[in-house]
């Protein structure tokens, strides 16, 4: 282990709460058990050096299912769990908004809006004609009909001729939003380890034993909020989702503005700084996808690169600057994990590729399991 008396006594001992991941759902646990409990020892365990898995990586979409989406979740959940769903995503920006701040998150309600390539014709006009009903379904989620139809002013090739709007979606800085929570986390005498993997716990009637890569020790209660990768601590109904992103350099008068969807959201794109950056792409090997691993792929990156060729900026010149990729969680449903596991373990997992909509409230109700247990 090789710690030094001031090294456990001063970061690993007599902690009340250990949550492992520094995501969004982490510390905005964290942040609510400081609300409650003014005096307790409060750690978070990172394994990355930045926060790992979706919170830092992804494409900063402030989203809550585009037409296409909330179709498809109407085949396998009923009306009730689709409107519960798309609540839970619209307060959980909202939540993000007031605890934050839009300056220090960037954010901007510019719309999303889903493409339809020309050769889907089908998935088009099922969409079109399903307008009215989705629109009476999710009115009381924002007291107004929020979808409608736009046409394709930004000049995107290959699409049908109109392209369906959810006028109350927005986008963030990703960056901006994590770097704030973590200051915030900070400022509430919150302990946050990077660099540091949970390998497994066991329990005791009066603590939990977590053991680390490094070192190993002891606390009261325990959070699991590493989404993505809880699998490698719990059996829950879980699985990996990697996500492949891209970003240009930047590119003179760009025009587009504004979040946007395609093939029912398997890619999405925006403007960031006269720069597009576009992900997706796990629908073409989503066997491959399902890995905790980090990379990209021959396959997924050579489609990515098509669609701002072919759909995205057809007769512009493009360089990419940027690849990367994150690790969502999904699983059958698309409703959050959000349970005790025993009496001094709960888990806040599976957010299904909606952490930021959802990720703020989370891990408010993450810490909420403990406060009303």
């Amino acid at each position: 282990m090789n710690l030094s008396y001031w090294e456990y006594k001063t970061w690993l001992s007599n902690i009340d709460f250990t949550i492992v991941g520094s995501g969004i759902v982490g510390i905005n646990c964290a942040l609510k058990l400081r609300e409650k409990y003014p005096e307790a020892r409060i750690l978070i365990l990172e394994k990355g050096t930045l926060p790992q898995g979706a919170s830092s990586k992804n494409a900063g979409f402030a989203c809550f299912g585009s037409i296409s989406e909330i179709l498809t979740d109407l085949k396998t959940h009923t009306p009730e769990e689709v409107v519960t769903l798309v609540k839970q995503r619209y307060s959980g920006i909202s939540c993000l908004r007031k605890k934050l701040g839009d300056a220090k998150i960037g954010y901007q309600q510019m719309g999303g809006h889903e493409l339809f390539m020309k050769d889907n014709k089908e998935l088009y006009q099922n969409s079109l004609s399903k307008i009215d009903d989705v629109n009476k379904l999710l009115f009381p989620v924002f007291n107004e009909n929020p979808f409608i139809l736009n046409t394709n002013i930004f000049n995107f090739s290959g699409i049908q001729e109109k392209y369906i709007t959810q006028k109350f979606e927005g986008q963030i800085n990703t960056g901006s939003m994590m770097q704030s929570l973590l200051q915030k986390a900070f400022l509430n005498n919150i302990s946050i380890l990077n660099g540091i993997q949970v390998e497994n716990y066991t329990e005791t009637p009066e603590h939990v034993n977590i053991k680390c890569n490094k070192f190993e020790f002891k606390t009261k209660q325990l959070f699991i909020a590493t989404n993505g990768f809880a699998a490698t601590l719990i059996s829950e109904n879980i699985k990996p989702a990697r996500a492949q992103v891209l970003v240009t350099k930047p590119i003179k008068n760009l025009p587009i503005k504004g979040t946007f969807h395609l093939e029912e959201g398997y890619y999405y794109f925006r403007n960031i700084e006269n720069r597009i950056l576009l992900g997706g792409g796990r629908n073409l090997d989503f066997k491959k996808e399902e890995t905790i691993e980090f990379g990209t792929t021959a396959i997924v990156q050579q489609k990515l690169e098509n669609l701002l060729k072919e759909i995205i900026l057809p007769n512009k010149e493009f360089k990419i600057e940027r690849k990367w990729s994150g690790i969502m969680g999904v699983g059958l449903s698309k409703k959050p994990i959000l349970k005790p596991l025993s009496s001094r373990v709960f888990c806040g997992v599976r957010l299904g590729g909606m952490g930021i909509a959802i990720g703020a409230t989370i891990g408010e109700k993450l810490a909420q399991l403990y406060i009303k247990s």
